[in-house]
């Protein structure tokens, strides 16, 4: 029987230009194997999260998320809570795009984003989070900073990227209130005030690779950073350094990998709202959990970072297969 792929695309992303490409796209998962199809989400409350289900209930083999970090957070809901579980391909059509960029998926070309599915390495297993009931694939976090991504108009996101969450933070920043937090990550514990905390699954936050640099995809662990009590001017120092790649070592913060996280706000007049994937996933109290290798995804591996894969067989074939070739190219030379 043939293979089945679904596209999931949301028609207004990248300023609706997923539609321009979309019959050529289609194409190129035909020309790979797959019996195509396609599904435009709509605006109904969890669109492209019920059609993912849907899909992978129905058997489907491949589902391509077309769209921005929303469209790919919700593609992944539908379907991590699931036995059958197809393979997840991504074509970016957002604002930042943070998980493509992990994966070195092109983020300004959909057909080149498509032909990925073409090449003989291309996929491996990545580990998603766990929230409660839902599910994320990028970051968890919690903090007045991280709400910044919810309040942003999506179409002031679309119209100005990353110019708009500049200027929402800079709002922001005054309104800076610690919470007083008992943290438990695996066998340790913090308790105390945190202004801000971030789980992290890839090195890429809001198009960042410094702030997480040593985040491994296939790990099961967490990359966590929690940011003790800090002032307006602290924060602002903090983050500085976070872009620069200089604040691992910062006493104001506790940077750390684990696999499960409990939050607990100890004043429950304290609200921490926390932030999955740049969508508001609920309140604390809320656990953690890293499910390690859960989702097949076809990916770049030709470009991921060495130290971002640690287990992959495809990523070490593909390793192997560039070992060979230099050696080749070194005995043609010597003979």
């Amino acid at each position: 029987m043939r293979k089945r792929a679904r596209i999931i695309y949301n028609p207004t992303s990248g300023r609706e230009a997923l539609r321009t490409y979309l019959v050529d796209i289609l194409s190129i998962y035909e020309k790979a194997g797959y019996e195509t199809s396609a599904f435009a989400t709509t605006p109904a409350p969890n669109s492209a999260r019920n059609e993912a289900k849907r899909a992978a209930e129905e058997g489907f083999d491949l589902i391509v998320a077309a769209g921005g970090d929303g469209t790919l957070n919700e593609v992944v809901n539908g379907i991590a809570g699931l036995e059958h579980r197809p393979t997840l391909a991504i074509i970016p059509a957002g604002t930042t795009n943070d998980y493509a960029r992990a994966l070195r998926i092109p983020r300004d070309d959909p057909i080149a984003a498509a032909k990925l599915i073409l090449r003989k390495n291309k996929k491996f297993k990545i580990d998603i989070g766990q929230a409660g009931d839902k599910y994320f694939m990028n970051i968890a976090a919690g903090g007045t900073l991280t709400e910044l991504t919810y309040d942003v108009p999506s179409q002031m996101k679309s119209l100005f990227g990353y110019a708009a969450y500049l200027a929402k933070g800079a709002e922001l920043l005054p309104r800076i209130k610690p919470v007083e937090m008992k943290i438990k990550y695996d066998d340790h514990e913090y308790k105390g005030q945190v202004s801000m905390i971030l789980l992290a699954l890839t090195n890429s936050v809001g198009g960042f690779e410094q702030i997480v640099p040593d985040a491994a995809l296939d790990d099961g662990k967490f990359t966590m950073i929690i940011v003790k009590k800090s002032s307006l001017v602290d924060m602002m120092s903090l983050m500085a350094k976070a872009l620069q790649g200089n604040h691992l070592e910062d006493p104001r913060i506790i940077y750390a990998k684990a696999a499960n996280v409990d939050l607990q706000p100890l004043d429950k007049a304290d609200r921490l709202m926390i932030n999955l994937d740049g969508e508001y996933g609920g309140d604390a109290p809320m656990q953690f959990h890293n499910l390690k290798q859960h989702l097949e995804v076809v990916a770049n591996l030709d470009e991921i970072p060495d130290d971002a894969i640690t287990e992959s067989e495809d990523f070490k074939r593909v390793e192997k297969d560039f070992v060979k070739g230099v050696d080749e190219i070194k005995d043609q030379k010597q003979n």
